[in-house]
């Protein structure tokens, strides 16, 4: 039973302890895991320290103390058409990072239609693009995804759209999110973790 439970495990932060010089420590043994399945949303308000968790959690950034362990990573970013060469077709710039096996079965289950990923990212709606950036996440096979405001940019009607796309691959990944909006994650998260109760603490 234990191999099992650590084989649906994706992400486990352990006591996390992290602070930018000069400034006051951002969480103070802050704790949490996902599992296959799941997907776990983090709250906080502007500059809690969001986007630093994925900083860490991507090894950009070091704790200062505490552990992380994680399997297998990809990301989808807020802004879908700044993560994308203006450039380049989407096809391509797809190929540059991820093998294109299975995309056509994917494609069909974001409702992405084939033909777009000849395009340049301008010539896409926000709605299409971003679920270009959701293909191009998950042809990267990941365990765990992390998923930066991935529907800020998106009026209401796309924004729940994107998001039940996600919940549709959760037999095979864990998604934690970061999100500003309570409603969105009380509606589709199993946890969500409040980084403000982390906050203004002695490290």
């Amino acid at each position: 039973m234990d191999k099992v439970i650590q084989e649906c495990k994706v992400l486990h932060v352990d006591n996390l302890c992290f602070g930018y010089e000069n400034s006051p420590m951002l969480y103070n043994n802050l704790s949490l895991h996902v599992n296959i399945g799941e997907i776990v949303s983090v709250l906080g308000a502007s500059g809690s320290g969001k986007s630093t968790l994925f900083e860490l959690i991507t090894e950009n950034l070091l704790p200062l103390k505490g552990v992380i362990t994680c399997r297998e990573i990809s990301q989808i970013f807020q802004d879908p058409y700044s993560s994308f060469h203006p450039s380049f077709c989407i096809k391509n710039q797809i190929k540059d990072v991820a093998p294109l096996d299975n995309y056509k079965e994917i494609c069909n289950s974001l409702e992405l239609d084939i033909y777009l990923l000849d395009k340049k990212p301008h010539q896409l709606s926000g709605g299409q693009l971003q679920r270009c950036s959701i293909l191009r996440a998950l042809l990267m096979k990941p365990k765990l995804l992390l998923a930066d405001e991935p529907t800020s940019a998106l009026d209401n009607i796309t924004q729940l759209e994107v998001m039940q796309l996600l919940v549709k691959f959760l037999d095979s990944i864990g998604i934690l999110l970061i999100t500003h909006d309570e409603h969105l994650a009380s509606w589709c998260s199993d946890r969500v973790i409040n980084l403000n109760k982390y906050q203004n603490s002695n490290y």
